[in-house]
């Protein structure tokens, strides 16, 4: 038992790349496969998006993977009357059983005796919900489900170094709709994530530019070429008036540039520095031309 091959069901890299390196350094010489089933992700460009950043993981891990059915009608169907379940609810437990099942019938397939699941690292699930569906599909099917404990004694704290380290896709929501929408409905935002233009136009800052961007790194990594990914904020929306008050001189005539916002409704501070006419405020990312400036350059008043 102790020497049979460990099938791991992976959510994602952020959760599999570490439990992945700390399987494999509590289980030297043991073979490890990755199983990635997750029809529960959505949309289909995020689950591509998952499964190409577990591809790279894996690869860089010395670890084969298989990739499971993308039946995520199926899963609809299984989690139908949950949909307003809170994240570790009901409808997580159906899930957790869905992907369980297949990992053990899988584990099955390729005659492993043992099989565990990467969503045991993820602080958003619980680890208990978890080992006791594992334990009942151990009853059932015959497959041990271990369930190593990597998230004690500063292990999620390790895991934020590793994702870092290894430049990961770091997600902002578990995968399913139901709580991406309730997760954006707490936030008061629109989940844009589920909207894509008909015309098949990729949208700044959408899933499917993060996705094109990810491709292009692992062509960059092939070829050994350096590269760095720098996040950059995207904005919809424009200030639509300004009023800039300056000590001794009261209101001084403004225009506010396209984009430009301000986290609040108001900015103190003072002009740190300036370069080529551009004045470089000390709060906000503020940046200033005199309207002066602005004439010259646009060549109008």
């Amino acid at each position: 038992m102790q020497n049979s091959p460990i099938l791991v069901h992976i959510c994602c890299s952020v959760d599999s790349h570490f439990f992945l390196e700390k399987l494999q350094n509590d289980h030297p010489g043991e073979k490890i496969t990755g199983f990635f089933y997750d029809p529960n992700i959505h949309p289909h460009s995020e689950y591509k998006l998952r499964l190409l950043d577990v591809e790279r993981s894996c690869k860089k891990l010395g670890i084969d993977l298989i990739e499971g059915p993308y039946d995520y009608e199926a899963w609809v169907d299984a989690v139908r009357g949950l949909e307003r379940e809170p994240e570790k609810g009901a409808r997580c437990e159906v899930c957790f059983d869905k992907r369980f099942i297949e990992s053990a019938n899988k584990a099955l397939e390729l005659g492993f005796e043992r099989f565990t699941t990467t969503l045991l690292v993820s602080p958003l699930k619980s680890q208990e919900q978890l080992k006791r569906a594992g334990a009942e599909f151990e009853a059932k099917h015959g497959v041990k489900f271990i369930a190593p404990d990597y998230r004690s004694g500063g292990g999620t704290q390790d895991q934020s170094r590793v994702t870092k380290e290894e430049k990961l896709y770091r997600q902002d929501y578990c995968g399913c709709i139901y709580g991406l929408s309730m997760q954006r409905e707490h936030q008061n935002k629109l989940a844009d994530e589920l909207f894509s233009p008909i015309s098949g136009t990729i949208l700044p800052a959408s899933i499917e530019e993060r996705l094109e961007l990810y491709t292009k790194r692992m062509e960059l990594e092939e070829q050994h070429v350096p590269y760095k990914i720098i996040r950059e904020k995207f904005l919809n929306y424009r200030q639509m008036s300004l009023r800039v008050i300056a000590n001794k001189k009261g209101v001084i005539p403004a225009y506010a540039l396209s984009y430009s916002t301000l986290p609040r409704k108001k900015a103190q501070g003072k002009i740190e520095y300036t370069t080529h006419n551009l004045h470089h405020f000390n709060r906000e990312e503020i940046k200033c031309i005199t309207l002066e400036e602005f004439y010259s350059l646009s060549d109008k008043k």
